[in-house]
């Protein structure tokens, strides 16, 4: 149990860092709607993109791994909830793979962008606004799932006490409130901007889950 606890803490900052790293190399959870820009940064730095891409497969994958381990750690004190947070977070973390394997086609619509002009050029600027925007939505629909996953071992925290009860409270508020504002934006995409801003006490909270869940058992 103390392996899974640790692995499941090194995971949770694992996961932070590669995000972090992944937007250094352009790939941002919620893209910016200027298609055009988009596709003439892709093409003045197609490695940069295909590496920030690779990093969030990734982060897609270690969200799977991070289900299961605090499955295993916790699913002593409350079966229900555990496999309620391995389903939520195993489906959004799929979700995440099939988003970034279609944002991953704008190398090749940016490609036919390079050499066109007029009409065609619009046409394809169009379609991978389209896929920008696909992108946003069915991510904001992947984080409901991480907020409903989040919630669950929140609330199995706070009644186990198995960690600090101020942590298990923390997620219990900061996932509500992002699991609100993610489907905020699935109703008003043109405010995905503003309101994803919410995100970040959600990941003070998992900066601060990962370090305990990490070190506590070692300290």
């Amino acid at each position: 149990m103390i392996i899974e606890i640790v692995l499941s803490g090194f995971l949770f900052l694992f996961i932070i860092i590669t995000l972090i790293v992944s937007e250094a190399f352009g790939y941002k959870v919620i893209s910016d709607l200027d298609s055009d820009t988009k596709l003439q940064e892709i093409n003045n730095n197609p490695k940069k993109f295909k590496i920030g891409n690779m990093l969030a497969f990734i982060e897609h994958g270690s969200i799977i791994a991070l289900a299961l381990m605090l499955f295993l750690a916790f699913n002593s004190y409350s079966i229900i909830l555990a496999v309620i947070w391995t389903i939520s977070r195993i489906t959004e973390g799929l979700i995440d793979f099939y988003n970034t394997k279609n944002y991953w086609g704008l190398l090749n619509i940016a490609r036919q962008y390079k050499g066109t002009s007029g009409a065609e050029k619009k046409s394809l600027s169009d379609l991978a606004c389209r896929t920008l925007k696909t992108k946003n939505s069915t991510f904001a629909f992947a984080q409901i799932l991480f907020s409903i996953g989040t919630l669950s071992y929140s609330i199995l925290f706070v009644s186990s006490g198995v960690v600090p009860e101020f942590i298990g409270w923390f997620g219990i508020v900061a996932s509500i409130l992002y699991g609100l504002g993610n489907g905020i934006i699935l109703v008003k995409p043109n405010k995905a901007m503003k309101i994803f801003r919410v995100g970040l006490l959600i990941l003070i909270f998992e900066i601060i889950l990962g370090g305990w869940l990490l070190f506590s058992t070692i300290i």
